[in-house]
C-alpha cells in the first residue's frame, strides 16, 4: 500500500482510477476506481458525483451527511452509499480514525440493482454484519489494478457484480424477521399453496411477509416463488422423463395449463420445447425421479 505525499500526515492511501471504453460501458456495469485507506483520514465533502461510490468502513467511527441533512453517527462496520447527484459529507473521528475500502461504478445496470434493492439510495447508511466477503472483493479488483493489462476493465467490471452481491450478503438486518423466513420460504416453495397460507404457516401478517421478501430480495412473494418453482421445473424437465403435467404438480401447480402459460411467458418458451433444447442424448433419471 503506498503512504501518503506527506510522511507528517496520519493516514495511509492507496487507490486506483480507470477510464473505461464506450465498448466497455457496454457491459452495463463498469468499475471507475478503488481505494483503500487507513487513519485519520480528511473530511470529504460537501460535494456531488456524478456516479456512485460504495464506501465501506471496516474499523472505527465517524459521522456522514447524505442530501444535506443533519450528519448520522457511523460505527463500523459500516456501508456508506454515495449516489449521483446528491450531497454527501463524511469523515472519522479525528481522535480514532478509520479504516475503509471504497468502490466507484456505474452503468445502466445500477438501475436494476437498485429495483432489487441491492443499492439502496433511500438508505444510504447501512449497517453491516461482517466484511470479509467485501474486502475479498475489493481486494481482487486491487490486485487487477495493480497487475494492469488489457484484461484489467472487464475483470473490474465483473468484479463489482461480486461486490454488490457482497454487501448484500454482509448487511445487518435489523428485522427480527431475516434469513429465517427466506430459509422457510424457499423450503416451502413447491408446496401448492397460497401466499397467505404461507404467510400463515409462518406466524405472520402477510403484509410484513411481503415486506420481508420485498426487504430480501426487491420483488414480491409471488415473483419470488414462481423464481424457485421455475428453477425447480427446469431441473426436472432436462433430467427426468416426467410428463408436463407430473413436473407442473411436483413444482406445486395441479393445473398443468396453467403452469405451461406462466412457464412460457417466464422462460420464452413452452416446457415441451426447453425440454426438447437441454436433451443430451443420456438415459433419463425415471427411477430416481419418481421415488
Amino acid at each position: 500500500m503506498a503512504t501518503a505525499p506527506y510522511s507528517s500526515t496520519p493516514y495511509s492511501s492507496w487507490m486506483r482510477y480507470f477510464s473505461p471504453t464506450a465498448n466497455h460501458r457496454r457491459l452495463g456495469l463498469v468499475c471507475l476506481g478503488v481505494g483503500v485507506q487507513q487513519g485519520e483520514l480528511p473530511v470529504v465533502g460537501p460535494r456531488f458525483l456524478d456516479h456512485h461510490v460504495a464506501v465501506v468502513v471496516t474499523r472505527g467511527r465517524g459521522w456522514f451527511s447524505h442530501g444535506g441533512r443533519p450528519p448520522q453517527p457511523v460505527t463500523a462496520p459500516a456501508l456508506l452509499w454515495l449516489v449521483p447527484g446528491v450531497q454527501h459529507h463524511y469523515g472519522p473521528d479525528p481522535r480514532t480514525g478509520w479504516d475503509e475500502c471504497f468502490v466507484d461504478f456505474t452503468g445502466s445496470s445500477v438501475e436494476a440493482y437498485t429495483d432489487l434493492g441491492y443499492v439502496t439510495p433511500d438508505r444510504p447508511l447501512v449497517p453491516l454484519s461482517a466484511t470479509a466477503g467485501v474486502q475479498h472483493v475489493v481486494d481482487s479488483i486491487v490486485r487487477a489494478a495493480r497487475r494492469g493489462g488489457p484484461l484489467l476493465e472487464v475483470e473490474a467490471a465483473a468484479a463489482v457484480h461480486g461486490l454488490l452481491v457482497a454487501l448484500r450478503y454482509a448487511r445487518a438486518e435489523v428485522s427480527r424477521h431475516g434469513d429465517a423466513v427466506m430459509d422457510t420460504l424457499a423450503r416451502d416453495a413447491l408446496l401448492p399453496i397460497s401466499v397467505a397460507e404461507h404467510a400463515a404457516r409462518l406466524g405472520m401478517p402477510l403484509p410484513q411477509l411481503r415486506r420481508a421478501v420485498r426487504r430480501s430480495t426487491g420483488e414480491g412473494v409471488k415473483e419470488y416463488l414462481l423464481g424457485i418453482r421455475l428453477s425447480r421445473a427446469k431441473e426436472l424437465l432436462a433430467g427426468t422423463d416426467l410428463p408436463v403435467a407430473g413436473v407442473a404438480r411436483r413444482v406445486g401447480y395441479e393445473d398443468p395449463s396453467y403452469f405451461s402459460r406462466l412457464f412460457s411467458r417466464r422462460v420464452g418458451m413452452a416446457p415441451v420445447r426447453f425440454r426438447a433444447q437441454q436433451s443430451t442424448g443420456r438415459t433419463p433419471l425415471t427411477a430416481r425421479s419418481r421415488r
